[in-house]
């Protein structure tokens, strides 16, 4: 590996509080990955995206800002980082939802929470000319940024990458919509309205964005029972922060494991869907073990 590319990436581990051993997992597994990605690029016309979609704490956001870090540091390209959670609705658009839809529809996450449109025009804003806004999202308050927060970014840029959770995860067939998959919605969806909202959300809404995605990286988790595990311990890891936080402002932020349980819910069946059926559409899977770190490339 170049001397000055390793510097770049200890610095990477270091900032990003990593354990050291994500050295070796950039260099076996992400920098060939990124120097296929750069051989596409040298042939693309125009911005470049790249996608990456895994489900709760797979890793997106850390890969995601690796990514950058790589491109920026191989050949200088201009980079900017989103998330499909800095495009969801506003809390009083969702409230909105769920007084004329359903209730289910005030918790952020599934598709039909995302203002698909400001989405749209971000992306086609970034391969222009111009000085771009970027939505932000402020989970602590349940809302967007006020715009004059968001960032403001120098377009066009070269490479635009995406991470999602549901990113690229196709719409069900109608009638898999039947069977509840767990207790959230055989009790609070049993006539399956806000299930069937969220897929028929998939199926008109989403694809053209989801179709913006030149090069798609999947980060599979070994099943969706892991998805409890590792937000519990992102959890656990809140509920530390704020024991030593004098204030504890951000107590009310920590879910208990039943809270936790009932909100992961509202994600399994897109979750679960996606586990079956991406592999077969992203460029470069990524099968992680049960402790998030990459058994191997499929």
């Amino acid at each position: 590996m170049n001397p000055s590319l390793k510097t770049v990436i200890e610095a990477f581990i270091e900032k990003e509080h990593l354990p050291a051993a994500y050295a070796h997992t950039v260099e076996h597994w992400f920098l060939p990955m990124v120097e296929e990605v750069l051989q596409q690029i040298s042939s693309h016309d125009g911005p470049f995206v790249i996608g990456i979609s895994g489900s709760q704490g797979s890793g997106k956001s850390t890969l995601a800002a690796l990514i950058e870090t790589l491109l920026k540091a191989m050949l200088g390209l201009r980079c900017v980082s989103l998330s499909i959670d800095d495009f969801y609705l506003t809390h009083a658009e969702r409230q909105q939802l769920a007084e004329s839809v359903h209730p289910l529809l005030a918790t952020r996450g599934v598709p039909g929470t995302h203002d698909v449109s400001l989405a749209m025009d971000t992306l086609s804003a970034l391969k222009r000319s111009g000085q771009v806004q970027v939505p932000r999202f402020d989970k602590a308050v349940d809302d967007r940024f006020p715009k004059e927060a968001w960032e403001c970014v120098s377009a066009p840029v070269d490479v635009i990458i995406l991470e999602g959770w549901c990113l690229s995860i196709d719409d069900q067939p109608d009638a898999t919509l039947v069977q509840p998959v767990n207790a959230l919605e055989a009790d609070e969806d049993s006539d399956g309205v806000w299930r069937t909202f969220v897929n028929q959300a998939i199926r008109k809404n989403y694809q053209t964005f989801y179709n913006q995605v030149d090069f798609l990286v999947m980060l599979k988790a070994p099943c969706f029972e892991k998805v409890y595990e590792w937000r519990q311990n992102q959890e656990d890891k809140l509920a530390e922060k704020v024991a030593q936080d004098e204030g504890r402002e951000a107590e009310n932020r920590i879910m208990s494991t039943h809270e936790l349980k009932r909100f992961i819910q509202h994600y399994e069946r897109v979750t679960r869907y996606g586990l079956k059926t991406l592999p077969e559409k992203a460029d470069v899977v990524f099968q992680l073990t049960d402790n998030q770190t990459i058994e191997k490339r499929l």
